[in-house]
């Protein structure tokens, strides 16, 4: 094979090594049951809503006595083993033998909410073996809202194996994507507050720069058109002493000071006569 034969194959050979690689690096998520065409729009935003937690993995151990350890493993939306290849979004590990049993798929999901709460089922795990007669496994997780917290307190809550059929295991975990958006409209009379609140900000601040800047105004010259708001407080205050007097205008005042002014006329009557000659 001559050189650039051989340079081009091994191109070929690394491009196909890439796109291989692309592809297995690429994570599977969560596949609603049925046709795709048949996902509503409402399970679409769930699992649009539940993405911030794809990345993190919770995990759970429980002991019911010696016979019975299991370790938990749990994704939202991907592979637990994304080797592995088999789907598995919640995983069981007996912590004694190390078998591991998958207790839900993420190609088979469904996804549902309420006010403050989602709740992910992933169906299509392995099968039971005594229990539940035979059929495959579903595992059922509550998430409920807890604002300030992207995700804690993942726990087992129960196994229902006791059943013929529709048997489950269930979960719960706190999260903030459970909760409801929070309802951030103003009111008609806020928005004019803040517009009136904002207009006499621009006001005062701009009207100073200008009797400052331009006009050189020094002390209170400074405020803008301060005249008219002087005359206009001053017309306010007489109206006030206008509406608000309590007693009539004509009445004498209750006290009198000794002022040359306030003094009354003497009396015409001089006791001059009195005095020595």
């Amino acid at each position: 094979m001559s050189p650039p034969c051989h340079t081009s194959a091994l191109l070929l050979v690394f491009v196909a090594l890439a796109v291989a690689g692309a592809e297995q690096s690429e994570e599977r998520s969560c596949d609603v049951v049925g046709d795709e065409s048949s996902e509503s729009q409402m399970e679409r935003a769930l699992l649009k809503k539940l993405e911030p937690l794809s990345h993190m993995r919770f995990n759970v151990t429980v002991g019911t006595g010696k016979t019975e350890n299991y370790i938990y493993h749990f994704r939202v939306c991907r592979e637990v083993n994304s080797t592995s290849h088999d789907f598995g979004g919640l995983v069981q590990t007996d912590k004694q033998s190390g078998k591991t049993t998958v207790i839900g798929r993420i190609n088979e999901t469904q996804v549902f909410n309420g006010s403050d709460w989602i709740m992910l089922i992933y169906k299509g795990g392995d099968s039971y073996g005594r229990h539940c007669s035979g059929e495959k496994r579903r595992a059922v997780i509550m998430i409920s809202c807890k604002r300030g917290v992207t995700a804690s307190s993942f726990s087992i809550i129960s196994e229902e194996r006791e059943k013929e059929q529709e048997c489950f295991y269930l979960f719960e975990m706190d999260s903030s994507v459970a909760c409801p958006a929070e309802n951030s409209h103003l009111s008609v009379g806020s928005i004019l507050l803040i517009t009136f609140v904002s207009l006499i900000a621009v006001y005062i601040i701009g009207g100073f720069l200008y009797q400052r800047l331009i006009v050189g105004a020094k002390g209170m010259e400074q405020i803008p058109h301060f005249a008219f708001w002087q005359d206009l407080g001053n017309l306010v205050a007489d109206g006030c002493d206008f509406v608000c007097r309590s007693k009539p205008r004509n009445a004498p005042a209750a006290y009198r000071g000794v002022g040359d002014d306030q003094l009354g006329e003497e009396s015409e009557e001089r006791d001059d006569h009195l005095l020595p000659m």
